[in-house]
């Protein structure tokens, strides 16, 4: 199963206000797609839930995460917005589903 991993910047109403960024992890079909189409700046519309989760970093603090799980997106914006090299998400392919932790 394929596992793509990657970030979204969503603004804020006012200009002046800085961006959000959002973890986002997608799987199977979705994760190819993504992978082969996202590009840094491309714009995504994502409809997903929130997971969250923790793990313990090398200097044995714990580290708590919240990820949007993406269960269906759309690109949005000119095909030439999209571009096809990816510059910003990575993908796993996964044979045994025993070690996804989710």
């Amino acid at each position: 199963m394929a596992i793509a991993k990657f970030s979204i910047a969503v603004s804020r109403m006012k200009k002046d206000d800085p961006s959000d960024f959002f973890n986002c992890t997608a799987f199977g079909k979705t994760a190819e797609l993504i992978a082969e189409r996202l590009g840094k700046g491309s714009p995504i519309l994502i409809n997903g839930h929130l997971q969250s989760g923790s793990y313990t970093n090398k200097a044995d603090v714990k580290v708590y995460t919240t990820d949007v799980i993406v269960d269906r997106f759309d690109f949005i914006g000119k095909k030439e917005d999209n571009p096809v090299n990816n510059t910003n998400s990575e993908v796993t392919e996964i044979d045994d589903l025993s070690d996804v932790p989710f």
